[in-house]
């Protein structure tokens, strides 16, 4: 499918008051062998998520340490995560100490997924994704890992004022240009 059709398709989905605000970019030059193309998303014309140019407004993180330092980033630990780092263990941990070993496991989980997300993002990962968006359900989209798919789906006219606040919680684990494309959504509501 060209781009331009994708294009349109993608903002026939689009939620009614974002209609004219959020755009869908792509530099038509033509393709170096050695240079992938530019892709971007673009809010109130402002270029806001970049792929294949870590030089983007929305915070890109270089490691996982620094994901699990981010004080913004909000692990909840279930009572189920914590007893199985009690298991593990199989010593006498203060009840304190193991709530912070599993955060601490549970935040490097997500570091991973959210740092092997962000590192593959170009206009042919976007293309993919938007194909991908088309022919699945909006709750496969809201629940994937992938950050183009969470961001497409959130934009989407078919997840309602409903959907939106129940998303609140699952948001916080999601990387920072899901959440502000969330955030966006949620003030347009």
């Amino acid at each position: 499918m060209s781009w331009s059709k994708l294009k349109q398709q993608l903002e026939s989905f689009l939620a009614p008051a974002l209609s004219g605000r959020v755009e869908y970019r792509a530099p038509g030059y033509r393709y170096l062998p050695d240079k992938s193309g530019i892709c971007y998303l673009s809010v109130d014309k402002k270029n806001i998520l970049l792929m294949n140019d870590r030089n983007s407004g929305i915070r890109w993180y270089d490691s996982e340490l620094e994901i699990k330092n981010d004080l913004s980033a909000i692990m909840p630990v279930r009572a189920e995560e914590v007893e199985a780092v009690r298991q593990s263990s199989q010593g006498t941990i203060p009840e304190d100490r193991l709530v912070i070993m599993a955060r601490g496991r549970k935040s490097s989980e997500q570091a991973k997924a959210i740092w092997s997300a962000q590192v593959a993002l170009s206009k042919s990962d976007f293309i993919k994704e938007a194909h991908k968006f088309l022919t699945t359900s909006i709750e496969e989209s809201l629940e994937s890992t992938e950050i183009l798919s969470n961001i497409l789906a959130l934009l989407d006219r078919r997840v309602g004022k409903k959907r939106l606040m129940n998303l609140s919680e699952p948001m916080k684990l999601k990387h920072p240009s899901v959440r502000y494309f969330y955030e966006l959504r949620r003030a347009t509501i």
